[in-house]
């Protein structure tokens, strides 16, 4: 009890502090001045202390002064910058007061073009620190060097809190979020390579990441730029699609339903996946959940059919797209989340970014009680974009490359007696080979496979061996953890102490500092000659100490505090329209009532016995018996 008194004592001067710092005259509203001497306090005690390593009801108040704090200084508008034409909006449509568009446009009626496919990211960090670093540095250290000497996968290191469906569930979401597109052919970073590199070619080329296409090439002295190729908005789009074509790919024009082969199975046509250059990143993982979630789709479909007979084709799509999309939020949210992160704090903390403090039981009790996102969740609270047009921002793409949760090997059972059916490498279940394996081996079964295995722990030394030298369909050869460096140095996203710096964080002061593990901090004193402060984000991050419970570190989750609450309240559609009038009662209910394990079973009974007693479906779920 003595701790929790000092603890809030210096919470209590903190804000004091700051609180005489802003002044008290009549020219400030005495609520801003509040809020701001909170936010600053609350940064104070986590910089002092850590938010992880207060008692849970503390460590959630410090939370919320965290992410008003991100929130106020962390959100940069790119728009401005060498602006240009802005892809054409279509002409207003009712339609779009009520459904999601295709290409994310009429999302905010007032700016109809924000969020919208090729539109560009934004940033987390001040525009004037989003700068590419000069051609004479951004190779230094070398990214090959790093890739072999701080990445390369010794021993498989598992997450043992989680399944491979955790580490495909996030692939499946990216996939939603964001792409930079096809990247430029033309002037490739060229890599020199050591002598006892094996890498086929000398130096190692490199593609640069495809120039945004709204910008001229006279003012290189500005902020690197680059625009998103899918929509900013967490509408599901990597099933409905961005563009028109993948749309009408996808819909079969008939109650409302997405095209499914007779087997149950999606099927990319290959020269579809070859045109949309999705085939390099297309495995089993993708092809299970795009599936899965496809026959959800249809399913909502028939229910919505069966309450709503007069409804038309586009009606049933447009109503079952808007709840299919919600259910996957709210799965991310409250359980990919709270399974990837599992101090206690976050446990209490993402499920009230949907149902608020007051609760789940008391949401299903008694509904929404207040406008408050704090006290009843963001859905159905008012749309707010704090003040900065939405996007997705680079530094969010940067956090986000988690290629280690991929394991290299995979057992394939069976779910009736887990028998061992096949074991392949990642490799023979990816690109064209992935429709394969979805035939012979069947859904059900795959998806037990992935929910009894773990993925990879995101550290240092677990990349996966098979992207570090991965032939793409097209015959080119990449090591995508040279890649995934040099993305973010191209893109001008801060290395990792000036990331910390420009997050309100303290930086490591040491290699020491940075790692626990005595080995990582000598390789990476050797790799960055000794220079902490040239340390890479992605590197940093998985050489970080992690808070208890912790899947990934405490750097990135402050991106995701401040991102992954404004996907869900910038757009109206979980905000001002998440409502029975536009997503129709039984829409409600279908995603108050569904869990990804709801949706697994009701796709699939035969995972029953693996699911049993299993709380969350990105945990490892039960052995069957032989």
């Amino acid at each position: 009890m003595n701790k929790w008194f000092g603890i809030l004592g210096l919470a209590g001067v903190a804000a004091a502090v700051a609180l005489k710092r802003t002044g008290s005259g009549a020219s400030r509203a005495p609520k801003a001045d509040f809020v701001g001497a909170f936010n600053t306090a609350m940064g104070a005690v986590d910089r002092r202390i850590g938010w992880d390593k207060l008692p849970t009801p503390l460590g959630l108040v410090v939370l919320i002064g965290i992410r008003n704090t991100l929130r106020k200084h962390n959100l940069y508008d790119t728009s401005a910058i060498v602006p240009a034409e802005q892809p054409p909006v279509p002409a207003p449509n009712a339609r779009y007061l009520t459904a999601r568009t295709v290409d994310g446009t009429y999302n905010d009626l007032d700016q109809p073009s924000m969020g919208a496919a090729g539109t560009r990211f934004g940033r987390n960090v001040p525009l004037d620190r989003a700068r590419r670093e000069p051609e004479s540095a951004i190779m230094t250290p070398n990214p090959r060097t790093i890739s072999r000497e701080l990445l390369t996968r010794d021993t498989f290191q598992p997450a043992t809190t989680l399944n491979v469906l955790a580490a495909a569930w996030l692939q499946f979401q990216t996939r939603d979020w964001f792409s930079h597109g096809k990247s430029e052919r033309e002037n490739p970073w060229q890599v020199p390579l050591q002598d006892d590199d094996p890498w086929p070619e000398r130096p190692m080329h490199l593609q640069r990441v495809r120039r945004d296409p709204l910008r001229g090439h006279d003012a290189d002295d500005a902020p690197p730029t680059s625009v998103n190729t899918e929509t900013h908005w967490w509408d599901a789009s990597q099933i409905y699609g961005s563009t028109q074509q993948f749309q009408n790919m996808m819909r079969s024009r008939t109650d409302g339903k997405l095209n499914i082969g007779p087997d149950r199975l999606v099927r990319m046509p290959p020269e579809f996946l070859v045109e949309l250059g999705s085939v390099a990143g297309w495995w089993v993982g993708l092809g299970m959940l795009g599936t899965l979630f496809i026959l959800e789709h249809n399913a909502i479909c028939d229910r919505l059919r069966a309450e709503y007979p007069s409804w038309t084709d586009d009606d049933l799509y447009d109503h079952a797209r808007l709840i299919n999309a919600a259910l996957i939020a709210k799965i991310h949210t409250v359980e990919w989340t709270t399974a990837i992160l599992g101090h206690p704090a976050l446990q209490i903390g993402m499920r009230a970014n949907w149902w608020g403090l007051a609760s789940e039981r008391v949401y299903n009790l008694l509904g929404r009680l207040s406008p408050s996102e704090v006290f009843c969740g963001i859905p159905g609270s008012v749309t707010c974009h704090h003040g900065v047009p939405y996007t997705l921002t680079e530094e969010f793409v940067s956090v986000y490359r988690m290629h280690p949760l991929i394991p290299d090997d995979y057992v394939l059972r069976s779910v009736a007696d887990d028998t061992v059916l096949q074991e392949l490498n990642f490799t023979e279940i990816s690109g064209f080979n992935a429709q394969n394996i979805l035939e012979q081996v069947g859904m059900a079964n795959l998806l037990y496979s992935f929910g009894i295995a773990h993925p990879g722990a995101l550290t240092l030394h677990n990349y996966p061996r098979a992207l570090q030298m991965f032939e793409r369909p097209d015959g080119i050869k990449i090591d995508l953890g040279s890649i995934d460096i040099m993305r973010t140095r191209e893109l001008g996203v801060p290395r990792y102490n000036e990331f910390r710096k420009l997050l309100h964080l303290n930086p490591a002061r040491s290699f020491e500092e940075l790692s626990d593990n005595p080995v990582w901090q000598e390789e990476l004193r050797r790799v960055y000659e000794g220079d902490i402060d040239k340390v890479d984000l992605m590197i940093g991050l998985y050489a970080e100490k992690l808070p208890k419970g912790f899947g990934f570190s405490d750097t990135a989750f402050r991106i995701f505090v401040l991102m992954a609450s404004r996907r869900l309240a910038s757009d109206r559609f979980f905000t001002t329209d998440y409502t029975p009038l536009v997503y129709t009662q039984t829409g409600m209910d279908w995603i108050d009532k569904n869990t990804m394990s709801t949706v697994l079973l009701r796709h699939y009974p035969h995972l029953r016995p693996a699911l049993r007693g299993v709380k969350n479906a990105f945990a490892p779920w039960s052995r069957v018996s032989a």
